[in-house]
């Protein structure tokens, strides 16, 4: 058996400077992502969610992006699941991306509020029948029996709306504001590149639409 103290990799395959990296993280973020979906990468819109109930224990979990722009990064859910819950009650969360095959992260923290019902009402209903019905029929984080319970409720539920389920009230779209980013290429003898994004209040000649970002250079 391999010993995991043993198990090693060395990264060599780019590098991020600041004079090639976008001053405007969110530009930073559209490049990579692309770069990741361009390079085929198993699910590049997947992204580590984490947050913290009132008890301070965080907890983590996989949700996919579904949009972003200059308010924020997007994903969709289950309101009343933990995560919903502890959103209500602790508004701050961060995110991940790791493309293991580009060797990069990029992490993300900032205020997370809930978007429009008409935003969560439009997506909900570009997506297939099944997963509409699946919204229904799932009662995210709770105790179940079995299987047989989400099997029952999706025939339920199929059998209610038919091909017209309409977006239940517990379920929509989260959106974190970004007030911080963090870029992290993997480079060789593990001196990596990782550049952090803060978000400044700016001074009072900027649009208030144009954030100002400090960029800084943090060890690895």
């Amino acid at each position: 058996m391999t010993s995991l103290a043993d198990l090693r990799k060395s990264y060599e395959r780019a590098k991020l400077s600041e004079d090639a990296c976008h001053a405007d993280p969110l530009r930073q973020f559209e490049q990579w992502l692309n770069e990741a979906i361009s390079a085929e990468v198993p699910e590049p819109n997947a992204m580590t969610l984490t947050t913290v109930a009132s008890n301070l224990r965080p907890s983590t979990r996989v949700v996919l992006i579904k949009g972003y722009d200059e308010r924020g990064l997007t994903w969709f859910t289950n309101y009343d699941s933990r995560k919903g819950q502890e959103l209500a009650g602790n508004p701050f969360a961060a995110l991940q991306f790791h493309w293991v095959e580009l060797e990069r992260v990029v992490r993300i923290e900032g205020l997370v509020e809930k978007i429009s019902a008409a935003e969560s009402d439009a997506y909900f209903h570009s997506r297939p029948l099944d997963s509409r019905i699946g919204a229904w029929a799932s009662p995210q984080s709770q105790v179940i029996s079995g299987r047989s319970v989400l099997l029952a409720n999706a025939a339920k539920y199929a059998a209610k709306f038919l091909l017209q389920p309409p977006r239940p009230p517990h379920w929509g779209g989260y959106r974190l504001k970004p007030d911080q980013w963090q870029f992290w290429q993997g480079r060789k003898n593990r001196l990596h590149d990782r550049l952090r994004y803060t978000l400044s209040p700016g001074d009072q000649a900027a649009p208030v639409c144009q954030p100002i970002w400090i960029r800084e250079r943090l060890a690895p």
